[in-house]
């Protein structure tokens, strides 16, 4: 399994890397790859997802950012600076099959990630993604294409949580979002975060 940092990078170039890459995992001319990245400023919908949770009260003229439909479960979020999104690409051939099992373990470490900077997370029964007392932390959308996963997660490191505020994160109304910083009061690299979850992802 390989680890690539693609820094920032637009949704639209990690999409067409993600694309790429699962053709290559499936026909097993390439490891099993994980994309750790941040994005510029983007609200992405899943599938099955309502445009009507970006608020309509919101003055979109005054806040020009980029809504992008994609296939990967879930409704919508935001990604932005200071949050580390992750797009694993694993052959689930190799793991029975099993998306729900993939999902848990995905959820899995991001709370043993948080933990290593003295967060405390949970799961919520019968909800996807990572929570703490305060909010959630971590958002989690997948896809599967030929058994090989795509998509991935998004946790919130030093994000501007503001911008959750435009939308209803998840098709969750009133849902407050929190970060690594807003919780710890510190400062945390994303640098750092990456290598904390490489190594909590290899042990999975």
């Amino acid at each position: 399994m390989r680890f690539i940092d693609l820094g920032c990078i637009s949704f639209e170039a990690a999409l067409t890397k993600q694309e790429e890459t699962v053709g290559l995992v499936a026909d097993g001319m390439e490891a099993e790859t994980v994309f750790l990245l941040e994005h510029p400023h983007v609200f992405t919908c899943g599938r099955g997802g309502d445009a009507g949770n970006l608020l309509t009260a919101v003055d979109w003229n005054q806040n020009p950012i980029e809504l992008v439909r994609i296939n990967r479960g879930g409704d919508v979020t935001y990604h932005g600076p200071g949050q580390l999104v992750g797009y694993p690409h694993l052959d689930l051939k190799q793991r029975n099959r099993d998306v729900h099992r993939y999902l848990r373990d995905l959820e899995q470490v991001l709370m043993a990630t948080a933990a290593r900077f003295g967060v405390e997370t949970f799961r919520r029964e019968g909800l996807t993604g990572v929570w703490t007392a305060s909010g959630k932390l971590a958002s989690i959308g997948v896809g599967v294409r030929r058994w090989v996963t795509m998509h991935g997660f998004a946790l919130n490191v030093s994000t501007d949580l503001r911008y959750f505020e435009l939308i209803n994160p998840c098709g969750m109304p009133g849902c407050p979002m929190v970060s690594l910083t807003s919780l710890t009061g510190g400062m945390i690299e994303i640098a750092e975060v990456k290598e904390v979850f490489a190594e909590e992802f290899r042990g999975v």
